[in-house]
């Protein structure tokens, strides 16, 4: 076999070869070919772990009474009647409501009070008052704050959407009684003293008007 022949066979070879390692390196294409698109993510089918609850307990009414309880009854009454009803900003208001109320019997000041009072407790709250100017008898008081309060009772009557609820109350002020020479009988203006209360306030629900009376105090 002549030289021209054999060197034409050598480069044959080398060139099948070079040919087999690239396609075994970068694989075959033919003609143009879209990029793998990358596998779509997949899907959650687990539920959430989400759980609405309907018909459970109104905690705006357990919070202070407890469930099933004929004051809880009561309270979930006057919430059908009057959705717009909630026993936390009642308690709220009570508590404003315990100091001016307070503060403005003992300092014989209740003529702005009567909206927030029954006839009765207006009543009775104006013969003390009176009784204390006869004998010449002054009140000076100052509210230091509420330190307990809590709904004990609520009550509903369905025929007349009459509702009750009462409160207790745990209050600290400061307290002296004088005498028409301004002399104090009773009390010490230095010295805070804890004052027991046990008030219920009454209201037709379902009306225009929004305020609660007071209409029975104990202590």
């Amino acid at each position: 076999m002549n030289t021209p022949i054999v060197q034409l066979l050598v480069l044959a070879g080398i060139a099948i070869f070079l040919i087999l390692r690239l396609r075994s390196v970068l694989g075959t294409r033919d003609g143009f070919e879209k990029p793998e698109a990358p596998a779509p993510a997949k899907r959650d089918d687990r539920k959430r772990d989400f759980e609405v609850i309907e018909g459970g307990p109104d905690h705006d009414i357990t919070d202070h009474v407890p469930e099933n309880s004929p004051a809880a009854e009561a309270l979930a009454k006057m919430k059908r009647i009057e959705p717009s009803f909630n026993v936390t900003e009642f308690l709220s208001g009570a508590r404003g409501a315990y100091e001016m109320i307070l503060m403005g019997f003992d300092n014989g000041e209740i003529e702005d009070l009567k909206p927030f009072l029954s006839d009765e407790i207006y009543e009775t709250f104006s013969d003390v008052i009176e009784q204390r100017g006869q004998q010449g008898l002054t009140v000076e008081a100052e509210f230091v704050g509420v330190r307990e309060l809590s709904l004990v009772d609520a009550s509903f009557d369905e025929t007349r959407q009459l509702a009750e609820i009462t409160v207790k109350y745990v209050g600290e002020l400061t307290s002296v009684v004088k005498n028409a020479a301004g002399e104090i009988v009773e009390g010490n203006p230095r010295t805070v003293k804890r004052q027991k209360d046990v008030w219920t306030y009454a209201r037709n629900m379902g009306t225009d008007d929004p305020n609660w009376q007071l209409v029975a105090t104990d202590e």
